[in-house]
């Protein structure tokens, strides 16, 4: 069941979404963890607090003001005897009893207000209840007895002076520090579980992708719980499987190089030992030109059906990549602009495959455009490669269509207009298969820019 919302509130709860929760698997559980045992925490404070702790502070403080009324009857009763009735209460009820005249009172309830005062519920409840026409302070005090009561009463002032634990219920301390100390036991299980649990996502997503970029990670072995040893397992036959198809293609594709080249070979040998004129009007320059139009057809298809499957990974330097690239097109009219940031240029990937994918783009602003600016940048953990030109450019609606195989603009198979159509085509392939994109927009100089994105 989903609810719909107004657009501006969904605007809200999407942007709460993304801002507030965490995005990782393991800070998820963990929040899913953590708000429920909060929840049980406050829950059972609440009920301790309700039940349990207001029952004992109740029965305290209406024992403590018990004894407080019983030592002032008996003073009432007797005054002469208050330094008898003093040691008594003392010895027994272990609480400091004093009796101060009206004319003392205020001396001392100014003296008192030095201390701070003290905003206890049960104890003012019972105060309250034992003596209705008195005025009743509690002041807590920082040495021992630490609680002080003040009874302001028609006959005079009665100060009684104990500990506030006849108040207060030890077992509180206690029960928050059991509860707090099984929250962090709990708190930590859950995160080691957790952190091994997410550690073997994390090795499993890390192996596919470092697949996907032609890295053989042959340490990857699948552990954790088993849905994700499932996963693991699944991930390694999977990747057999690809690398035999991509074994097995790449043999047979030597095979079908070998058998195309070795007859094309030969007519160029033939073509060679043919004399230039012939009886027939035949010319042997448009014989040798076809047969080398499909000797570059050839490698073009090879090229990117083999997809470079057999080379290693290995650090690359774009930055000299770029450069040596550049170098070849010095002796063009074209103007060349290059530009980098200094920053981190090097990555882990196959080196001949990305020089095809860079000199496919870069070879196509120089083909199509008179000026040519190409910067390197390195930010965001990921290395942009921008290549303009400022030639006639490619449609807006043509854009995804021109990285297809085999898909040229013009229609033609011309080599002077262009190749077989397998340039850009090869290029996307690459830079997907190292993690990337590549994306085309326009230029600022007038024409096409490519821009190439790689993740460090």
């Amino acid at each position: 069941m989903h609810l719909i919302f107004p657009k501006k509130i969904e605007e809200h709860l999407r942007f709460l979404k993304f801002k507030i929760m965490p995005r990782t698997l393991f800070f998820r559980t963990m929040l899913l963890i953590f708000i429920p045992l909060i929840v049980v925490q406050v829950v059972s404070i609440i009920a301790f607090f309700d039940g349990t702790w207001g029952r004992v502070g109740k029965r305290l403080s209406t024992n403590l003001t018990s004894n407080m009324a019983f030592a002032i009857r008996l003073s009432e009763e007797s005054p002469a005897n208050i330094p008898e009735i003093q040691d008594l209460t003392q010895k027994i009820f272990d609480m400091d009893f004093k009796y101060y005249p009206n004319e003392q009172k205020h001396k001392i309830m100014r003296e008192a207000k030095k201390q701070n005062k003290l905003v206890t519920g049960f104890l003012e409840d019972a105060l309250h209840t034992e003596f209705p026409e008195a005025i009743t302070t509690i002041y807590i005090g920082k040495s021992s007895p630490d609680l002080v009561v003040f009874i302001d009463m028609e006959n005079g002032l009665y100060q009684f002076a104990t500990s506030s634990k006849n108040i207060f219920s030890s077992s509180i301390f206690g029960f928050i520090a059991w509860m707090v100390g099984i929250s962090l036991l709990l708190f930590l299980v859950a995160v080691l579980f957790l952190r091994i649990q997410v550690r073997s996502i994390a090795d499993l997503a890390k192996a596919a992708e470092d697949f996907g970029k032609g890295i053989d990670n042959k340490k990857f072995k699948p552990y954790g719980s088993s849905e994700v040893r499932r996963a693991g397992i699944a991930f390694i036959k999977m990747k057999e499987r690809i690398q035999r198809q991509i074994s097995e293609r790449t043999q047979m594709l030597a095979g079908v190089s070998h058998d195309l080249r070795t007859p094309l070979t030969r007519m160029k040998l033939q073509l060679a030992m043919l004399p230039d004129n012939q009886k027939n009007g035949l010319d042997k320059e448009e014989f040798l030109q076809d047969v080398n139009e499909m000797e570059k057809m050839l490698e073009g298809y090879l090229s990117f059906v083999s997809g470079e499957g057999g080379e290693k990974s290995s650090f690359v330097d774009l930055n000299e990549m770029i450069l040596s690239i550049l170098n070849k097109f010095r002796n063009t009219k074209a103007l060349i602009r290059y530009t980098t940031n200094d920053q981190v240029s090097a990555i882990q990937g196959r080196e001949q495959a990305l020089k095809r994918a860079l000199t496919n783009v870069i070879g196509n602003a120089f083909n199509y455009g008179h000026t040519v600016a190409v910067s390197l940048e390195s930010n965001n953990n990921k290395l942009e490669i921008i290549v303009d030109d400022d030639g006639p450019g490619i449609p807006v609606d043509k854009r995804d269509d021109v990285f297809k195989a085999f898909y040229r603009i013009d229609d033609s198979r011309n080599k002077e207009t262009g190749g077989v159509g397998l340039g850009l085509a090869i290029a996307k392939d690459v830079i997907i298969s190292h993690g990337g994109k590549i994306e085309l927009t326009d230029a600022p100089i007038g024409g096409l820019r490519v821009l190439i994105s790689i993740p460090l």
